[in-house]
């Protein structure tokens, strides 16, 4: 057993089977103070933060996943293999780039595009197609469609760039009908396929790179509760 791990303080058995990861740790927080009971912090290293508690009588764990698929990466690969973790549900934010979507919506990604070089690892003699767990996804949906919650489902585009120096990128992508742009969602459904796991993500919609609307911090924070409810639904 390799814990604690140089970027987990978490003991055998302080996490739960289900993960929820938000990239911002002070979300994890935010979620853990607000939905969760009976809440134990079982990781503070790097300011990473980690909660486990019960939601509905059942036990569940949120932690912060950092920015970036190299980040979401090494927290992802250490639940999955180091602390026995069967499912990990990312939620967090994207930004619109289908006319098909607008500013609030909650995505749910079935499928993962990238511009990535993360799958290089595996050497595969071909492109992989990271895709979300179908039980989690139909779960996902179900669950919002009793929360009355509206859901867009389709592929998303985890891109290693946040400031891209190819300005024509959105466009060709945006041509192949997907839905946005976030930054983790590949690596996590790749860590997932290697491990033999569940993964599944969730977004909320807070800025349209086409339309230029974006949510205020303020808005965020009351958006981001019907992705956030979804997930916990399913955990």
């Amino acid at each position: 057993m390799n814990i604690p791990t140089p970027h987990n303080a978490a003991k055998e058995g302080e996490i739960a089977k289900t993960v929820l990861m938000p990239g911002d740790p002070l979300r994890a927080k935010f979620i853990a103070d607000t939905y969760l009971q009976d809440v134990v912090c079982f990781n503070q290293v790097r300011n990473m933060l980690g909660y486990t508690g019960t939601y509905k009588g059942k036990k569940v764990s949120v932690m912060g996943s950092g920015m970036g698929m190299p980040s979401i990466g090494i927290y992802s690969y250490e639940l999955f293999h180091f602390y026995d973790v069967d499912n990990i549900i990312r939620i967090g934010s994207a930004g619109g780039i289908s006319d098909h979507v607008k500013l609030r919506d909650v995505l749910i990604g079935m499928g993962a595009s990238t511009n990535s070089n993360y799958a290089a690892q595996f050497k595969l003699p071909g492109t992989f197609a990271p895709i979300a767990d179908f039980d989690l996804l139909r779960k996902a949906v179900q669950a919002a469609e009793k929360l009355d919650i509206k859901t867009v489902v389709g592929n998303i585009l985890s891109s290693d760039t946040f400031y891209g120096d190819d300005k024509d990128a959105n466009d060709l992508w945006r041509k192949m009908n997907v839905l946005a742009v976030e930054m983790e969602a590949a690596a996590l459904y790749m860590n997932a396929a290697r491990a033999g796991k569940k993964a599944l993500c969730i977004l909320t919609v807070s800025d349209h790179i086409y339309t230029g609307e974006a949510l205020s911090a303020e808005d965020r924070q009351s958006t981001f509760h019907d992705m956030m409810k979804i997930a916990l639904e399913i955990a």
